[in-house]
Parts: C-alpha cells; structure tokens; sequence
C-alpha cells in the first residue's frame, strides 16, 4: 500500500470509528449527582437537577435579538435559550432518525454543526445523519441537502451526498458552506439547493496545497474568505472566494504556543467564529483553551487555564473541558458550546467568563438558568472521554 493510502486509511478509519460513536443510541438519564464537586457557597448547588441541562452540546448560534441556538449533541434536539435565559426545545423529538416536521414532531441523530441566516432561519449539520437541516423560525424542519446515505456526491437537494458533515456556515447571499470532515472537502450549497465541492484534496502527490485532514469548524468573513478549523493537522487554513488556500494559523505541531501565526501551535482545534472587527477565535479542544488570532496574526488565549474545569472567572483564570462550537454576537461576546461540562458558556471581550446555561449534569431538561456564584469543577469517571471531535453519546 502507497504512503499515501496508508495515511488516508488511518483517517478514514478513525473518521469511521467517530461515526460509530456518533450514531450510538442515547437514553436520556442524568448522572448523579455524586459526580459533581462543588466548592464555593451558592445555594443553587443542591437543586442542579432542577436547572436546564444539555448532553454534549456541539454547536452554538446567535441571532440578533441575542437569543442562542444550540445542538444538543447528545440529545439529538436543537435547544434555544432566550436573553432572560429561558431554555427551550426548539426542535428534535428526543430520538435518533431524520424526521422532517415541526418542533418536536421531527428528529435528528447527532447534530452538530448550526448556523443562522439575515431571516432567523437555522442550518444545521445533522452529522450522524448525513444532512443537511433548515428549521424555520417557526420550528420547521426540512432536509435542504443529503440523502442520508455516506458518499461525495454533488447535485440538488438531496441528490447529493455528504460523510460526517461537521461544520456550517451561511454568507451573505445565502450560500451555505459545509465542513465535510469525512470526504475532506469543503461543500457549498446554493440557495436553490445545488452542492457542489468548494474545496478538495489534491489528488497530486507532489502538491504544495495543505492538505484537508478532517476539517470541523467554518467561518466566513466579509470578503467571502473562509476559516477552516483543519482538526487532525492542528492548523487553520484560510480558503479564498476562488478557492485558493494556505495555513492561516499553526505549525501542524501539537501544543499551546502563543505568538505570531507562523509559530503558534494548537492541539485539535474543532471550530472557529468570527467577530465584526476580524477577529478570529478558535476552540482549542484538547487544549482546553478558547484562542483569539487577531488580523495582523497574532495568537494569544483569551481564556481557559488549559486544565479541565467549569469555573467561571477571566481569562486564564477560567476553564474548561471539551470546548466545542463557537458564535460571537454583535458586542464582541463569545459563546462556547462547553461539550464535556454539559455547558453554554460566555466570554466577553475582556475575557470574563460566564455560565450562561446548563447544570453541568447530562441531561435535557427547559426551564430557567440561574446564575450560579460557585465555581464547579465536574468530575465524571464513569465516562471515558475521547480526544475526537465530540465524544460518543452516553448510554
């Protein structure tokens, strides 16, 4: 076997394991409550059950009314949480499958990816499912692209076909960008439903074009540039409107290192958003670490102690565990998709971190966030957590 296909054998295979976790069925139980060690003084701690809770959130929007959209991973539901707070469910029965309706009428199987049009429409990766997803806001569910099936094939509609599409984005004119991860490739999908490749792997072997190695993340910015989360290579790649690309970001090492793009260093970086002014923040996931690259490229962290943890507080001070999806809003605030801690978290441009929603306990229940004053460390070694993209749902 050539060193070429020996290396995307490996790929595949690990890409082929992360499928079989994702398409495991899921039960709805919260761990108890023995799980969880609390230090501080807050009176909430007792009730934790009593709050919303998330299973492996993977992936978080933001309209401009400031209200948040989150796949919730592990539940297979896509959860909305208004600016007071308030937790609902806005679609997703609960149970894996690919069910086109409304609300709760409909299903999904391991989303992942989710994104929002000028309209307040959402799109979302149903990863476990091969999808492409469209939920009205109205809750509306359709399938726009994808025919439940693995394959790379372009067309309309669903004609096509996607392996383990991971991340999503939407530009300007309405034109979706998906992070095929399974095929390598960058996929766009037209407003009138037509797929096409965007951005592939060279089949050359003597190509100077950084190579696809399972991309997750997507951002676009204002010159229809995109951001490329290149999640095995622990690099970030930059796709120009023609398609043109090089590594924005990393050295391909794994590591934390801080400075100029050139020499700065990641460690499975998973997903990527971006702010008005250009900033590009990353979820550095093994790491821990939520990284900021600013235009003229430099890397610095702007928070997380590179420990797992769930404590709120500013900077380095804070931490995390299994960061996954990303959304800035208007005012410069970030939002991270907390995996591991069954979290939503915040973090404003000064760096302070702040729970937004979640108990910390799996689970998936609505209702009202309160803000908690503790700092809670979640301690689960029931569950073996994988250094993949997301971790497996939870029997």
């Amino acid at each position: 076997m050539k060193p070429l296909a020996i290396k995307q054998f490996f790929y595949t295979a690990l890409l082929i394991f992360s499928i079989a976790c994702i398409i495991t069925a899921c039960t709805k139980k919260d761990f108890p409550h023995t799980y969880l060690n609390v230090s501080g003084s807050d009176s909430t701690a007792a009730a934790l059950d009593s709050l919303p809770s998330f299973n492996s959130p993977a992936g978080v929007a933001v309209d401009g009314a400031g209200n948040l959209y989150v796949t919730d991973y592990g539940n297979d539901l896509i959860r909305k949480i208004t600016p007071a707070g308030v937790v609902s469910t806005l679609a997703g029965s609960g149970n894996d499958g690919n069910i086109n309706a409304t609300g709760v009428l409909a299903s999904f199987n391991g989303p992942t990816g989710i994104t929002i049009d000028g309209s307040g429409n959402l799109f979302v990766a149903d990863g476990g499912n091969n999808l492409i997803r469209e939920i009205t806001p109205a809750g509306v569910v359709t399938t726009i692209a994808g025919s439940d099936s693995t394959g790379f094939v372009n067309g309309l509609d669903t004609a096509s076909t996607f392996y383990a599409p991971t991340g999503i984005i939407v530009d300007g004119s309405d034109n979706l960008y998906v992070a095929d991860a399974g095929n390598n490739a960058i996929r766009k999908i037209t407003s009138g439903g037509a797929v096409s490749t965007f951005a592939a792997n060279d089949t050359t072997l003597n190509s100077t074009v950084p190579t696809f190695k399972n991309p997750t993340g997507i951002a676009i910015d204002a010159a229809g540039n995109l951001y490329v989360a290149n999640y095995l290579d622990n690099t970030i790649l930059k796709v120009s409107p023609a398609a043109a690309r090089h590594i924005y970001a990393g050295t391909g090492l794994q590591g934390a290192a801080n400075g100029p793009v050139g020499s700065a260093t990641f460690y499975y970086p998973n997903s990527v958003a971006l702010d008005k002014a250009g900033n590009l923040y990353v979820s550095d996931g093994v790491n821990n670490l939520i990284r900021k690259i600013t235009p003229a490229g430099v890397v610095s962290t702007l928070a997380g102690s590179g420990v797992s943890g769930a404590a709120d507080s500013t900077g380095t001070a804070a931490s995390f565990n299994g960061p996954a999806g990303l959304a800035v809003d208007a005012a410069g605030n970030v939002y991270v998709a907390d995996s591991d801690n069954n979290l939503i978290r915040k973090i404003t441009p000064a760096g302070v971190v702040t729970t937004v929603a979640g108990s910390g306990l799996s689970g998936a229940k609505n209702g009202l966030a309160i803000a908690r004053r503790n700092k809670m460390r979640i301690a689960d070694a029931s569950r073996r957590v994988l250094n993949l993209f997301y971790k497996p749902k939870t029997k």
